[in-house]
């Protein structure tokens, strides 16, 4: 495998505007458009643990392909692609909760509906959960379960959507057309990782309003790292026998992590090389199944071939 994309160096475009460096991405504000450069940087329990070989490449591309898919649904911030690993993005405000659609009782972290189930929560997020369910059950319905964006190197919090519109952080009529959004996004997403022999979990959008204040679906759309992928053959099989479903994302880390006690407090141990490798794996999986065609790799190293692609785009496209 090719050696791990870590970024950009902030100096290669400072003539052409500022670099926020993301847990997993490098932004350049370039005006009206920023420029989200995917690294390889893997994050997970809100910390950047190690990078994956071609994760960058898989979630740009994969997320440029499905905002093609999802486009008669909801306008996206997708402008261009020119790079591999570079996505031109019009220029939105951020809003502050995170969308999990979930269609299952699953998951490793605080926030999961297992965690909290487990722990002996019949009521969250708003939604009343019955006793006697184990974990992976299918839920009667998908269900929407929002959380607050947590501050750099802080954990995200569960909110109600009730809540998201009390506090004020999403107007009523903003929040609806949200909630119907997601819910019809998931439901082609699972259709078409069902057609792919996958089986679409839950999954996590975030979405913004653009300068006319329309809703935008804004960063990335049914990846391995935003969803949980299943191998659709086994899921029944692997239940009656108890057993965890073949993950085909980012849980596979989060599991190996729990396994070794880590949950999320405190330092992670470092991205082993052969869970990296397993999880490359795993994303390039999911990437050929769902797009019919395998990955065709970009050729590393990626920092050079990323920042051309964004200063000739700027040099194109900029305001006179």
């Amino acid at each position: 495998m090719a050696r791990p994309f870590t970024g950009i160096d902030p100096a290669a475009v400072e003539d052409i505007g500022p670099v926020v460096r993301g847990k997993v991405r490098d932004v350049v504000d370039l005006g009206e458009h920023l420029a989200l450069i995917a690294t390889d940087r893997l994050s997970a329990f809100d910390r950047v643990l190690g990078t994956v070989p071609y994760r960058g490449q898989v979630l740009n591309q994969l997320s440029a392909w499905w905002f093609d898919r999802i486009a008669d649904l909801v306008a996206t911030h997708a402008v261009a692609t020119p790079d591999p690993n570079v996505m031109i993005a019009r220029k939105c405000r951020p809003l502050p909760v995170e969308v999990v659609v979930r269609s299952r009782l699953t998951g490793s972290t605080g926030t999961s509906l297992w965690t909290m189930y487990a722990a002996g929560t019949r009521h969250a997020y708003g939604i009343r959960l019955p006793d006697g369910l184990r974990k992976n059950d299918p839920l009667p319905r998908p269900v929407i379960t929002p959380t607050t964006k947590g501050a750099a190197g802080a954990h995200d919090r569960p909110i109600t959507e009730r809540d998201i519109v009390e506090d004020g952080l999403v107007e009523a009529g903003t929040w609806e057309e949200i909630r119907s959004v997601a819910l019809a996004v998931f439901e082609r997403g699972r259709q078409a990782a069902e057609q792919a022999g996958l089986a679409l979990v839950d999954t996590k959008y975030e979405f913004g309003l653009d300068p006319d204040g329309r809703v935008v679906i804004i960063d990335e759309v049914h990846t391995p790292d935003s969803s949980r992928f299943w191998r659709s053959a086994t899921v029944e099989e692997r239940r009656a026998a108890g057993a965890e479903p073949e993950n085909l994302d980012k849980e596979l880390v989060r599991l190996a992590y729990a396994a070794q006690g880590f949950t999320g407090d405190g330092d992670p141990p470092p991205l082993g090389s052969d869970l990296a490798a397993t999880a490359a794996r795993a994303y390039l999986e999911v990437f050929e199944a769902l797009t019919g065609r395998p990955l065709a790799p970009a050729p590393y190293p990626a920092a050079p071939r990323a920042v051309a692609a964004v200063r000739a785009y700027h040099m194109h496209y900029r305001t006179p």
